[in-house]
C-alpha cells in the first residue's frame, strides 16, 4: 500500500501514512470503532517502522479520528477532522480510499493557449502533466496549468501533492474549486501505461482553484479510468 520506494520529493512516509488512514476512515473503509491491527504488525504491512506509524497514528489522534486506549490498542473514531494534504483529491478507488501519487510526464512554461477557460493575471503559465495512481493503480492522467504570476515550477521538486507545494514553496494556498464532471475522449499525449488509447471515452474532470485572490490561479483536467476509479464528493 505505501512503499518506501517513492521519489526524492515525494511526501515524508508518516504523512502518507496518515493520509491513507483519513482517506480510508473518510471512504467507510475503516469503521468508527474498529480496532487497528497492532502497531508492529501494521508497520510491518505497511513497509516502515512503528516509530514512523506511531508520528503518522499521532495526526490521527490530534484530529479526533483515532483513540489510543493504553493495553487495548487504537480505534477509529469518525466525526473528527478528516482535512489532510488530499482532501481536495476526490478520485478514489472503486472499494473507497487509496493514497494518491503523481509520476511527472511533463512539465514547460508556456503561453496559455487559447482552448483554456480564463484565469489568472497573466497569458503565460506553466503546464504540468502527471499520470495519477491510487496506491499502485493508475487511475488518471492530468494536466494543470498555474497562471505565471502565481510562481513557478521547476522540474524535479514538486511533491506528489500540488497543493502542499504551493503553500510550502510559492507561499498561496487552495482555499476553493469548481469541478465540473463528465466525459471525454482520451487526449493524443496520453501514455500507455495509463490504459487507455488516445480517442477512447474516460472519465473528465475540469477544475478551476481559487487562492486568496478573486481571479482564480491554477486551470487543471483530468482523464481518468471509470473502470478503476469514482469521482466521490462526500457532503457534510
Amino acid at each position: 500500500m505505501v512503499s518506501s520506494n517513492e521519489s526524492p520529493n515525494a511526501l515524508p512516509m508518516y504523512v502518507q501514512i496518515s493520509e491513507l488512514l483519513i482517506r480510508d476512515i473518510s471512504a467507510g473503509r475503516l469503521m468508527d470503532g474498529e480496532r487497528l491491527p497492532p502497531e508492529r504488525a501494521m508497520a510491518d504491512s505497511l513497509n516502515t517502522s512503528v516509530g514512523t506509524l506511531r508520528k503518522a497514528l499521532a495526526i490521527l489522534i490530534k484530529k479526533n479520528l483515532l483513540e489510543s486506549v493504553q493495553g487495548s490498542g487504537n480505534y477509529v473514531r469518525h466525526g473528527g477532522e478528516a482535512d489532510s494534504v488530499y482532501a481536495m483529491f476526490r478520485l478514489e478507488l472503486l472499494e473507497g480510499g487509496g493514497l494518491p501519487r503523481a509520476d511527472i510526464l511533463d512539465i514547460q512554461a508556456m503561453a496559455k493557449p487559447v482552448d483554456l477557460p480564463r484565469f489568472g493575471t497573466s497569458d503565460a503559465g506553466t503546464r504540468i502533466r502527471r499520470l495519477r495512481y491510487l496506491n499502485k493503480t493508475v487511475v488518471a492522467i492530468e494536466e494543470i496549468w498555474l497562471d505565471q504570476n502565481a510562481g513557478t515550477v521547476p522540474a524535479g521538486v514538486l511533491s506528489d501533492s500540488l497543493y502542499h507545494f504551493y503553500q510550502k514553496q510559492l507561499g498561496f494556498w487552495i482555499a476553493r474549486a469548481e469541478d465540473r464532471v463528465g466525459i471525454q475522449d482520451v487526449p493524443d499525449w496520453s501514455p500507455e501505461t495509463f490504459g487507455k488509447p488516445a480517442g477512447a471515452i474516460s472519465g473528465y474532470i475540469e477544475r478551476l482553484s481559487w487562492a486568496q485572490e478573486p481571479e482564480a490561479v491554477e486551470f487543471s483536467r483530468t482523464w481518468f479510468d471509470t473502470d478503476r476509479a469514482l469521482y466521490v464528493q462526500r457532503m457534510k
